[in-house]
C-alpha cells in the first residue's frame, strides 16, 4: 500500500510541475493565440497613429518576446514598473482579469489631450508620454504581451517600441 501511494504522489508532482510550466509558457506563446493577441495590440495603436498622420507600426516578434519575458517577471507581483530595457515601453495594470489589449492602448491614448503640440510638452501635472510613444514618428516596430498576475489580482500588459521615442526636445510627429 505504501508503494502505490508513493507512485501516485510522484505522478502528481510530475503533473503539477508540467502544468505549472505549461501555464507559464502561455506568456511566451501569447494567449489566446499569437496572431490574435498581436492584432489586439496593433490595430488600436495604428488607429491612434493614423489620427495624426503617422504610418502604421509593424509587429516585431523580437520585441514581443522581450515584452513576454518582462511580463513574466511581473506575473508574481503585478508591479507597475518599467523594465529598464533598450526599447521604448508602455506598461499597464488593471485590477481583475477582464482587461484586454485595447483597454491598455485606450488608456495610453487617452493622454492625447494632455499633450500640447505647440509647447511640445505635457499639460502641467498631467502625463502624456504613453501617448507620445505610440505616435512617435521614427518608431516603426512594436511587440507586446499580457499576463494575469499575482494570483488573478490583475492583468499586466506591456508594449515595447523600436526605435524608441520620447526624446527630450524632439516632437513626436
Amino acid at each position: 500500500m505504501g508503494r502505490p501511494r508513493l507512485l501516485l504522489a510522484s505522478t502528481l508532482i510530475v503533473l503539477l510541475a508540467f502544468s505549472t510550466r505549461s501555464a507559464r509558457a502561455q506568456v511566451w506563446t501569447n494567449y489566446p493565440s499569437y496572431n490574435d493577441l498581436a492584432s489586439q495590440f496593433l490595430i488600436p495603436q495604428n488607429q491612434v497613429r493614423a489620427s495624426v498622420g503617422e504610418p502604421p507600426l509593424v509587429w516585431d516578434p523580437t520585441l514581443a518576446q522581450y515584452a513576454a519575458w518582462y511580463a513574466s517577471q511581473r506575473e508574481g507581483d503585478c508591479a507597475l514598473q518599467h523594465s529598464g530595457g533598450p526599447y521604448g515601453e508602455n506598461i499597464f495594470w488593471g485590477a481583475g482579469t477582464g482587461w484586454n489589449p485595447a483597454d491598455a492602448v485606450n488608456n495610453w491614448a487617452s493622454e492625447a489631450p494632455d499633450y500640447d503640440y505647440n509647447s511640445n510638452s505635457c499639460v502641467d501635472g498631467r502625463m502624456c508620454g504613453h501617448y507620445t510613444q505610440i505616435v512617435w514618428s521614427s518608431t516603426t516596430r512594436v511587440g507586446c504581451a499580457k499576463v494575469v498576475c499575482d494570483g488573478e489580482v490583475g492583468v499586466f500588459m506591456t508594449c515595447n517600441y523600436d526605435p524608441p521615442g520620447n526624446y527630450v526636445g524632439e516632437r513626436p510627429y
